[in-house]
C-alpha cells in the first residue's frame, strides 16, 4: 500500500468514528481536520467532497460490522445455531468492535433518512445484506425440516433487528447493558421456539 493509500484509509477510519459517533450533520469540515490532523487541502487530496468522505467511511463501518457476522456463521451447523451466532455477534459488538459510537446502521438509518438520500440508500443496502444473512439462515433450516414450514423469514429477519436495535438504543441511553441482555435471551427462546414440534 503507497503512502496515499495508507492516509486515505487513515482519513476513512478516522472519520467513520466521528461520524458514527457525532452524526454526518453534526461533523464539521473543522472536526474532521482535528481528527486527521489534516488540513482541508489534505482531505480534499483524497476526497471530491464531504459526501464522497461520509459514504466511505459507512462503507468501512459496515464492513467492519459486517466481517464479524460472517466469521460467527462460519462452521455453525444448523439454523438455530447461525440465528443465534448472529444475536451473540450484535450484543456483544460493543465490546468487540473497535468502531466508536454504536451500530453504524441505527444511527445513519435515523440520521439520513430524509437530509442525504446517498447515506440512506447505502443504509438500506447494508440492511438489506444483514436481512438476506438471516433469512437465508432460515430457509434453509425449513429445507433441512429444522425449522417450521410456516415460518416467514422475512418477518423473522424484522422482529430480529427491530428488537436488537431498540435494545441497543435503550442500552446507549441509560448506560445500561440489561437492555441488551434481556432482548437476547427473549429473541433466543423465540427463535427456540421455530423449530418444528419433532425437535422441541
Amino acid at each position: 500500500m503507497s503512502k496515499a493509500e495508507e492516509t486515505k484509509a487513515r482519513i476513512i477510519q478516522q472519520a467513520a468514528d466521528l461520524f458514527n459517533q457525532q452524526g454526518y450533520a453534526g461533523s464539521s469540515m473543522s472536526d474532521i481536520m482535528t481528527v486527521t490532523g489534516l488540513k482541508k487541502g489534505g482531505i480534499y487530496n483524497h476526497f471530491s467532497s464531504k459526501d464522497e468522505l461520509a459514504i466511505a467511511a459507512f462503507d468501512f463501518a459496515v464492513e467492519q460490522v459486517g466481517r464479524r457476522y460472517v466469521q460467527a456463521i462460519k462452521g455453525k451447523r444448523g439454523a438455530i445455531a447461525r440465528l443465534k451466532a448472529i444475536l451473540h455477534t450484535f450484543v456483544t459488538a460493543p465490546d468487540e468492535v473497535a468502531l466508536k459510537g454504536g451500530c453504524p446502521l441505527l444511527n445513519t438509518a435515523i440520521e439520513s433518512d430524509d437530509t442525504h438520500p446517498a447515506l440512506r440508500e447505502r443504509t438500506q443496502q447494508a440492511m438489506y445484506r444483514w436481512r438476506r444473512m438471516i433469512h437465508a439462515a432460515i430457509q434453509s433450516g425449513i429445507e433441512a425440516g429444522e425449522l417450521q414450514p410456516a415460518v416467514n423469514p422475512d418477518a423473522v429477519a424484522t422482529i430480529l433487528i427491530a428488537t436488537l436495535e431498540g435494545a441497543l438504543m435503550l442500552t446507549k441511553l441509560y448506560g445500561d447493558r440489561i437492555h441488551l441482555q434481556r432482548a437476547q435471551e427473549h429473541l433466543e427462546q423465540y427463535v427456540d421456539s421455530l423449530k418444528r414440534d419433532s425437535l422441541k
